[in-house]
C-alpha cells in the first residue's frame, strides 16, 4: 500500500514509482556476465587510464565552520559543509565494494580525503544497501570515532543498529527531519536495494534534500532517470548543488532501470533547476561496461551542447574541494 505521500510497500517489499521498469534479476545479471564479449569491449584495466586525484590533507575543511563547501572523496562519497555541519554520503573508504574483502569490485583511485584527515562527522546519509553505498567497515569506524546520526531509508534501522550503530533515523520517501538549522528530506528515485540473494527490494532507497539557513543540496545517491525529478525541482526550489551520478550506465538494456547515463543525468538537472551540477559514481570502481574515462567526457559534451558553457558543471577531480 502507499499513502499520498509515502513509498509503495505490499509488507514485504518496496516498489518504484513506476513498477513497470523491472530491475534487472539475477537471471538477468547471469545473462549479461554470461554474454559479455570482452573482445569488442572497451579496456576496463584502470591502468590504461590516467587519472588525477588530489593530495587533499583537510586543513581548509577542518578550518572552515560558515562557508559551504563541497569535497568529492570518491564514487559517491562527497563531504558537504552547510550551518557548521560536517555531513557525509554514501561513504566508503574500503578497498572493494564487496560482502568479503577478498573479492568483488576493487577500487582503483584512492579516497580524496584519508579517514585521518576527516573533520569530526555529524551526519551520515545513506540512499540505499548496496554495497558500495552502505559500506559497514566505514560506517562503524565513523561511529567509532565520531559518533554522528546516519539516515537511513526504511527498514535499515534495525540492521544498523544489530551492526553497532546507535544513532540512526529511518525516514519514507517525502518524509522530513528537522536539526538545528537543517532540514532532511528523504526522496524517491527509480532504483532496488539487496545485500544478498534473498532480500531484494525488501529495504527502502532513496535520495535527499538537505536545506541549511542559505544553501541547500540535492543528492541522489544511486538512481535511473524518473519524472519525479520534476516534483522534487518543484518542492524544493532554488537547490544550489545536485550531486548526480554519471557513471556505471552499460550495457542499456540492463542498466538503463537503475542507472542514469550522462544525457539522462543532465536531463535529471535541469529537472531539478539546481544552480550547479556535482557528477560522482564515477572514476572509483570498475562495475559495468563503459569506458572508465567515458562519463565526464560525454557529461562534459553533452553540458556544452546543451548549456553552451561548464560555467554550471562542477565537474571535481577526486580530492577537489569547492568553497562558496
Amino acid at each position: 500500500m502507499r499513502d499520498n505521500k509515502g513509498s509503495y510497500y505490499d509488507g514485504k517489499n518496496f516498489y518504484n514509482l513506476d513498477n513497470s521498469k523491472k530491475p534487472p534479476s539475477l537471471s538477468d545479471v547471469i545473462y549479461w556476465q554470461s554474454t559479455r564479449n570482452f573482445i569488442n569491449l572497451p579496456s576496463l584495466n584502470p591502468k590504461d587510464y590516467n587519472f588525477e586525484v588530489l593530495e587533499n590533507q583537510g586543513e581548509l575543511i577542518k578550518s572552515n565552520n560558515s562557508k559551504f563547501s563541497i569535497t568529492w572523496i570518491g564514487h559517491a562519497t562527497t563531504l558537504i559543509q552547510l550551518n557548521g555541519k560536517n555531513i557525509l554520503t554514501d561513504p566508503i573508504w574500503s578497498d572493494r565494494c564487496s560482502p568479503v574483502n577478498f573479492a568483488g569490485p576493487k577500487r582503483y583511485t584512492k579516497p580524496g580525503l584519508t579517514f585521518e584527515n576527516l573533520p569530526k562527522i555529524d551526519i551520515v546519509l545513506i540512499s540505499h544497501n548496496h554495497y558500495d553505498h552502505m559500506d559497514l567497515p566505514t560506517l562503524k569506524k565513523l561511529d567509532q570515532k565520531f559518533n554522528p546520526i546516519f539516515f537511513v531509508g526504511l527498514k535499515n534501522k534495525n540492521f544498523l543498529i544489530n551492526e553497532g550503530l546507535d544513532r540512526v533515523v529511518e525516514l519514507d520517501w517525502w518524509e522530513l527531519y528537522k536539526m538545528d538549522e537543517i532540514s532532511i528530506t528523504f526522496t524517491p528515485t527509480q532504483h532496488s536495494s539487496a545485500r544478498g540473494v534473498f532480500d531484494k527490494d525488501t529495504t527502502l532507497w532513496g535520495s535527499f534534500v538537505v536545506q541549511g539557513s542559505k544553501n541547500s543540496f540535492y543528492f541522489a545517491g544511486d538512481t535511473a532517470y524518473f519524472p519525479e525529478f520534476n516534483e522534487i525541482g518543484n518542492k524544493f526550489p532554488g537547490i544550489d548543488l545536485a550531486i548526480l551520478p554519471i557513471g556505471a550506465y552499460e550495457p542499456r538494456w540492463f542498466m538503463k532501470v537503475v542507472h542514469m547515463n550522462p544525457e539522462e543525468a543532465i536531463l535529471s538537472f535541469s529537472n531539478l533547476k539546481a544552480k550547479y551540477m556535482v557528477p560522482i559514481h564515477y572514476q572509483t570502481f570498475v562495475l559495468t561496461d563503459e569506458p572508465l574515462d567515458e562519463p565526464l567526457k560525454k557529461t562534459r559534451e553533452i553540458f556544452i551542447n546543451k548549456f553552451k558553457s561548464t560555467d554550471r558543471l562542477l565537474d571535481l577531480k577526486i580530492g577537489e574541494s569547492r568553497f562558496f
